[in-house]
């Protein structure tokens, strides 16, 4: 049986688990209080050094799932940052909603899937 592979853990949860060359992030949020354009843009370097740490990247991104917490306000400023960060012909399956995040100083929250 493959082994599971647990990163970052404590005792609520693991920021990444890697099973079957797949690679489980948990939600990635940005520095609280900050925009949603600068939120995104934090989320999105964590994503990449967990994936780096995994060993793969955004190229080989398989979902996301995007939760703003005003998607009337912040969806366009979101999918700025997005579309300029995933590579041309790589977009994951891809779904956003709108959510209340874990406190109010927080806009934007992603978690992604990607293959190793």
């Amino acid at each position: 049986m493959p082994e599971i592979l647990r990163k970052h853990t404590n005792a609520r949860m693991s920021q990444m688990v890697i099973h079957n060359g797949i690679a489980y992030l948990a939600g990635q949020v940005g520095t609280p209080g900050g925009t949603a354009t600068e939120q995104t843009v934090d989320v999105l370097a964590k994503i990449d050094a967990l994936l780096a740490e995994a060993g793969t990247d955004k190229t080989k991104l398989l979902t996301a799932q995007i939760w703003v917490s005003d998607i009337a306000s912040e969806f366009a400023e979101m999918n700025a940052v997005w579309d300029a960060w995933v590579p041309e012909g790589h977009a994951p399956a891809r779904w956003t909603g709108e959510a209340k995040l874990a406190t109010p100083d927080y806009n934007v929250e992603i978690i992604v899937t990607a293959a190793i």
